[in-house]
């Protein structure tokens, strides 16, 4: 048996450090590749959602046949470039006669597809088909906010669980301090029916208002484009267990606090 040495110093110490299990997890890194084959529509999706993540975000323009996410046996590449690159989240875009204009985006555990939603992308407009003052545009590290329209976010689950996937994909790093001035921008996703979600992307603009609470103007720099659901695929059982258990050091922070507030009664 040859003896693996776990490395003590130097830069691979500092790379399995940053890939370790974090009490405080911070941000995620999206993954973005092509299929066997993609439209222009979807290229510039694809380009402008990197654009809006680009500080957290790892694209390859290289074509992928063997990724088939919600085919058995064709996940093992999208694993894989999932563990190269450290990304929790991936979008993979491709396009066929059958299923046009097709993103899917994805969650991982432990570098394991955990869940998948399947979308095809209608009238979508760009960045650069909309006229507004540059200045506007969100700058890396800001906050966005997120509006969700429509009763069926709530009540039916294939937009519960778009809406689940869509703010893991864009809320960025958890923080507890905001600057209000970070918050510039505002993701608005409106359920138009069961299966049809128009998304659409904001900057926001704080104004005098002649009170403390500024008056606040909604400003559409996008991209902007009709989601039409197709299908998705919930997590398994035993992953998603193993995914929501809490770590020792946290319950053993739970026990002294709850220890605590006994004493102080």
């Amino acid at each position: 048996m040859l003896k693996i040495k776990t490395p003590k110093k130097g830069r691979i110490k500092r790379d399995l450090e940053k890939r370790a299990p974090k009490l405080v997890e911070t941000g995620k890194k999206t993954l973005i590749l092509h299929g066997t084959k993609t439209s222009s529509v979807l290229n510039s999706v694809l380009t402008e959602i990197y654009h809006l993540k680009k500080d957290n975000a790892v694209k390859y323009s290289r074509r992928n046949d063997n990724i088939r996410p919600f085919e058995s046996g064709g996940e093992s590449s999208l694993e894989f470039f999932s563990l190269k690159t450290d990304c929790s989240l991936f979008l993979f875009g491709s396009h066929s006669k059958k299923r046009p204009n097709n993103l899917v985006i994805g969650r991982t555990y432990d570098h394991h597809v955990y869940d998948l939603v399947e979308i095809g992308v209608e009238n979508f407009k760009s960045m650069n088909s909309f006229t507004y003052d540059k200045k506007l545009a969100p700058q890396i590290g800001s906050k966005p906010f997120f509006a969700f329209i429509g009763e069926g976010f709530e009540s039916v689950e294939e937009l519960k669980h778009l809406k689940e996937i869509l703010l893991d994909l864009f809320h960025g790093e958890v923080v507890t301090n905001l600057n209000l001035a970070g918050l510039d921008r505002v993701y608005v996703c409106t359920a138009i029916s069961s299966n049809k979600v128009f998304f659409t992307h904001c900057a926001l603009r704080l104004k005098k208002s002649g009170t403390i609470v500024p008056r606040m103007e909604l400003v559409e720099v996008g991209p902007s484009m009709d989601m039409v659901f197709r299908r998705h695929r919930l997590p398994d059982d035993s992953l998603r267990k193993e995914a929501m258990k809490i770590a020792p050091e946290l319950t053993k922070k739970k026990v002294c606090l709850v220890k605590k507030m006994l004493f102080a009664i």
